[in-house]
């Protein structure tokens, strides 16, 4: 909501200093792409911890899965 209310109010400033439609459009044609991808870093940087959580519990359940036999030959079936 804040972004919508920023996105008026920056077109509204822009019409009021008389910059021309072409030019209201390409400006809000900008912002509304970096606030865009700034949401979405900020969304990254958010879900990060359990992204990582999550990772780690995988990890750990496909390690616990193999079979002793299966890391002995997923081991040497490397170097031959």
């Amino acid at each position: 909501m804040a972004e919508l209310l920023f996105l008026v109010g920056f077109a509204l400033m822009l019409v009021v200093t008389g910059v021309s439609f072409l030019g209201i459009a390409l400006a809000l044609g900008v912002a509304f792409v970096l606030m865009l991808v700034a949401g979405m870093v900020g969304v990254m940087f958010k879900l990060l911890p359990w992204l990582l959580v999550i990772a780690v519990g995988i990890w750990l359940w496909r390690k616990d899965k193999a079979s002793p036999a299966k890391r002995y030959y997923r081991h040497h079936r490397r170097y031959r």
